[in-house]
């Protein structure tokens, strides 16, 4: 075990934050915040290991908000940066900071990538489904039907779900929050930490500019018990004000169900089991959708699998092993060689 005793200021950085009031960004910052000394105590990480990297977009901006290592990269190219980083100094640990269009449009093949390579890193997707920072441009998961400035009409595209892309890549641990629930953001994010592997939190932000309310359907306080589900490993799949709700599989589809109705029991509920390395429930929970269904938060997938970072390490000692080459000389030595008289 750590110990290091960080507390949340410890990883606080001196520059302003400059988000907008209300935004949900200031509530994932302070999840992260909550988050890290518990990393550290856990891994016995100090701040020294921790590097945030970013692409471009309001999220982007995080890496100055924290008193780590940092770098601001360009538009959607943050994976490579991270995959670098992490190939070159395999003790980092990696968090890339990420939207819904830079991490899904411009970035999207070096995002399906580095997930299905497996790096050992921690990306939290920032899912507003607008473009923020560049004034209200519809993204990669904005509804269908929307008006924004460049959809006037309304969109004629089926959006991403960003689960489902990452199980599609696949993923190996997936998980899902809110921005104003810090505490269960906070709670992810020490799980994606220890995981082994990329990690993918997409966290459903609110964007009070120009996509004020576009979660509001899970996100009202008033109905959010009801309307989503919290999913922890070994646990059963309920929710509900009081938990009188639950999943249940019939015949190859999930059903919702209330305890004590049409005589279903709390023994028929089913056990999330997210270390399944069968993707086929974790599919399903990541399609749900409310008012069918509640929308799934927590972790929902988390396997484990060979690192692409462990698997270049061992390349390179097999390499170095069988290689007849051990010095400058054994390589200049090497091949033809010719002597001038």
């Amino acid at each position: 075990m750590g110990k290091h005793n960080y507390t949340t200021q410890d990883f606080k950085s001196d520059q302003e934050v400059k988000w907008c009031p209300g935004c949900g960004d200031h509530a994932i910052l302070n999840s992260v915040y909550r988050a890290l000394p518990e990393v550290s105590e856990a891994l016995d990480y100090s701040k020294e290991r921790y590097a945030f990297i970013s692409g471009i977009g309001c999220s982007s901006r995080f890496p100055y908000y924290m008193d780590t290592y940092g770098f601001h990269g360009i538009h959607g190219r943050a994976p490579a940066i991270a995959t670098g980083a992490k190939v070159a100094n395999p003790k980092l640990s990696i968090w890339q900071l990420t939207g819904d269009g830079d991490a899904l449009a411009i970035g999207g093949n070096h995002f399906i990538h580095a997930i299905r390579r497996n790096i050992d890193m921690n990306i939290i997707l920032f899912n507003n489904e607008i473009y923020g920072l560049t004034k209200g441009q519809y993204s990669p998961t904005s509804k269908l039907g929307v008006k924004t400035v460049t959809s006037p009409y309304g969109t004629v595209e089926q959006p991403f779900n960003p689960g489902e892309l990452i199980i599609g890549a696949k993923g190996t641990f997936f998980a899902r929050s809110i921005d104003m629930d810090v505490k269960l953001t906070a709670e992810v994010l020490v799980q994606a930490a220890k995981h082994d592997g990329t990690s993918v939190v997409v966290v459903q932000q609110n964007c009070v500019i120009f996509n004020d309310k576009t979660h509001a359907s899970i996100t009202d306080k008033e109905n959010r018990e009801d309307r989503t589900i919290v999913l922890r490993h070994g646990e059963k799949m309920l929710f509900g004000k009081d938990n009188e709700k639950g999943l249940v599989m019939i015949g190859n589809n999930l059903k919702v169900v209330t305890i004590g109705e049409d005589g279903y029991t709390l023994d028929q509920i089913l056990v999330h089991d997210a270390k399944n390395p069968n993707p086929g429930v974790h599919m399903m929970l990541t399609n749900m959708t409310y008012p069918e269904f509640p929308f799934a938060l927590g972790v929902i997938r988390a396997v484990k699998y060979p690192t692409y970072d462990d698997n270049v390490r061992d390349q390179l000692l097999e390499v170095q092993k069988n290689s007849k080459i051990k010095c400058m000389d054994d390589l200049l030595h090497s091949g033809d060689t010719y002597e001038i008289k």
